[in-house]
């Protein structure tokens, strides 16, 4: 259905701030579709509204990333890498690195670590919005201190018939049956198992719908 903008204005102006507008006002687009879900919003937005160089991986104790929960083109399989620094199962995405154009950072990290060049950007309502949200501690890693991701995530699909080729960042890079037994276990923390059950409830309501409608 269509979304329309809910939190307050934007409070900050100047040729400084252009660059994060965009993504502010897709904050503002999610906070609406995700009333559930202010307390994340305010936080990624009050990072982004603070801090002109929230899209350096310098700025601290937190920046700008993006990620993509990956599905198959027939909506049954799901993509994950074995991140090789953190030792855990994550979707595929990355740092900024000074980008503010949060969906083309995503794009950008999801091709360059399942070497598939061709997705699609799944829409809701017919709008792009960020398909989740999330702020979570990266712990220290040599001359860098432990410091906050503020995730913003898409709903990526694949194009059929692509060969994955994993990147130097990965110890494994797979295809996962959505609904398969111990699925659940694998993903483990909240921050994975949100993105999961989102895009099932998803596709589950897009089938019953397109049942209802035969």
């Amino acid at each position: 259905m269509p979304i329309t903008l809910a939190l307050q204005p934007i409070r900050q102006a100047g040729a400084a701030f252009v660059h994060r507008r965009p993504l502010l006002a897709l904050l503002e687009r999610y906070a609406e579709d995700h009333p559930g879900e202010v307390e994340v919003v305010g936080r990624v937005r009050e990072l982004v509204e603070s801090r002109g160089n929230c899209f350096e991986r310098d700025c601290m104790p937190g920046h700008i990333t993006a990620s993509a929960w990956i599905v198959s083109h027939g909506h049954d399989r799901f993509l994950l890498t074995h991140h090789r620094k953190l030792d855990r199962w994550l979707q595929l995405g990355g740092h900024a690195d000074g980008d503010p154009d949060v969906l083309a950072v995503a794009l950008r990290e999801a091709r360059e670590e399942s070497g598939m060049p061709d997705f699609e950007p799944l829409l809701t309502g017919g709008e792009l919005i960020p398909f989740d949200l999330d702020v979570h501690e990266i712990p220290a890693w040599r001359d860098d201190p432990a410091h906050e991701h503020h995730d913003v995530r898409f709903l990526l699909r694949a194009a059929p018939g692509q060969p994955l080729v994993m990147s130097g960042e990965s110890t494994d890079l797979r295809w996962f049956d959505r609904g398969a037994p111990g699925v659940e276990a694998l993903l483990g923390e909240e921050s994975l198992l949100r993105l999961y059950r989102k895009a099932h409830r998803l596709f589950a309501n897009a089938r019953a719908s397109t049942q209802a409608n035969t």
